[in-house]
């Protein structure tokens, strides 16, 4: 159902997009083919997989910070070429929670301090040196694909709450403080540029509203416009007018409201 709601807004946001659409297609049928026949390989296997995929992984993303490649032109080295042009953060993905799956069925039972420490070390290797690239966006999602499964290996809500409010309490700080610690000349120190205006961006839109906030503007109109029920299949107005940038990613969800509520 998922599968079938994804390409029907897909079509409508990219049928006049070039190939997206079909590429899309393509992806989905190649994706389920990959999960029949990965379905099929027993735990062991992977098992046996997780040490090594994970440690070829790290190698090649301290080789990418040292002779890393940035193709797209955009400040970001983080492409490798072997021969072949290669992503290695994309493999952390799948071999961060299958490391720290191995690592805590060794210890059955519930892991000790000291088990969880060195998971989160697990976590942390492949997280900053993709962060490093930068790439901020894939090393958060291999921090909390590791993240979850130490939390289902037993972490305790001891932990996990302290930091939760102490997070909620940063957002909070920060949302309030927006308009000052917004301003041009003021340095974030740990964030680059870049990232800073993002969450500026986010905070306040209308603090540029044609140059950085146009964007989110805009996808803020589309899903504003298309109310509870949405304007129908194929009539998205901001969507087919190219209000809307990367219609067919990023902004897929303004895309899909702005049609279909």
């Amino acid at each position: 159902a998922l599968v079938t709601i994804g390409l029907t807004a897909m079509y409508s946001a990219g049928f006049d997009n070039g190939a997206r659409f079909t590429l899309q297609v393509r992806n989905m049928v190649l994706a389920g083919v990959v999960f029949f026949f990965v379905a099929q390989v027993p735990p062991q296997r992977f098992m046996a997989l997780a040490v090594p995929l994970y440690t070829v992984g790290v190698i090649l993303l301290i080789l990418t910070a040292l002779f890393g490649i940035d193709p797209t032109h955009k400040g970001a080295r983080r492409w490798l070429n072997i021969g072949i042009v290669i992503q290695p953060s994309e493999i952390l993905k799948i071999a961060t929670p299958l490391m720290l799956a191995w690592w805590f069925q060794r210890r059955e039972g519930r892991p000790r301090t000291s088990d969880i420490a060195q998971a989160f070390l697990l976590v942390l290797v492949p997280f900053l040196l993709v962060a490093k690239q930068p790439d901020l966006g894939t090393g958060l999602l291999i921090f909390f694909a590791g993240f979850f499964v130490i939390f289902f290996a037993g972490l305790s809500w001891k932990v996990i709450l302290p930091v939760s409010v102490v997070g909620i309490v940063a957002i909070i700080a920060i949302v309030v403080a927006g308009p000052t610690i917004c301003e041009p000349d003021v340095d974030w120190q740990v964030l680059r540029t870049y990232q800073k205006n993002r969450v500026c961006t986010l905070l306040d839109p209308t603090r540029d509203p044609l140059g950085k906030g146009f964007h989110i503007i805009q996808g803020m109109i589309a899903i504003g416009s298309g109310g509870v029920t949405g304007k129908g299949f194929m009539k998205g107005t901001q969507t087919h007018l190219e209000f809307i940038p990367e219609r067919t990613s990023d902004f897929i969800f303004a895309a899909y409201s702005e049609e279909f509520g």
